[in-house]
């Protein structure tokens, strides 16, 4: 082992580099353990005393001090109570604003609102002639509009419009031979 790579002890070559207060310091550490040093430093290098507190102030914080208010009002009673007072009106308004009271909900339904109205007397319409609702066919927004709908086979029969048909079906010869579907409006 070489002196650099060597514990601290009392005894070491002089080294150039080193200034004389740290070699010092390595004499006076052989009666400390290695580890002891590390953790405390050594003795007497930043403090003399090393019991000794740092200070609390720094020059800046001594140098500029915040500079005080006069010792006097700087209002008068007067204007104190007023601004009190109109602080406490706006605070009052803006609780009045903040904390409405919530609408009363109305627990209605749609049936209710829009089919029950007051004054509203249902009635029904007469008819015009009786209808066998066994043996006629329904009446229905295509049923009275059939004649207009595109895509589908002519009418067969007035009374059924939409019935089966196989028109679409069925070969051309064989529909030449039977009757002709009726023309178109």
């Amino acid at each position: 082992m070489n002196a650099e790579s060597s514990p601290l002890t009392g005894r070491q070559v002089e080294d150039p580099q080193r200034g004389w207060t740290e070699q010092k310091a390595a004499a006076r550490s052989t009666k400390y353990s290695r580890q002891r040093t590390e953790k405390d430093s050594h003795k007497g290098i930043f403090a003399v005393d090393p019991e000794a507190k740092m200070e609390t102030t720094t020059t800046s914080k001594a140098n500029y001090v915040a500079p005080e208010g006069p010792g006097g009002r700087l209002r008068g009673t007067r204007r104190e109570l007023l601004e009190k007072q109109i602080v406490q009106m706006i605070r009052e308004e803006m609780q009045a604003e903040m904390n409405t009271p919530t609408p009363e909900t109305q627990f209605c339904s749609t049936t209710h609102r829009d089919f029950c109205i007051p004054g509203y007397e249902p009635s029904r319409p007469k008819a015009a002639q009786i209808h066998d609702y066994k043996t006629e066919q329904a009446i229905t927004f295509w049923s009275e509009n059939y004649q207009q709908v595109q895509g589908v086979t002519p009418v067969q029969n007035q009374k059924a419009p939409f019935r089966r048909s196989a028109l679409f079906s069925t070969p051309l010869s064989e529909q030449l031979d039977e009757i002709e579907p009726p023309p178109e409006d």
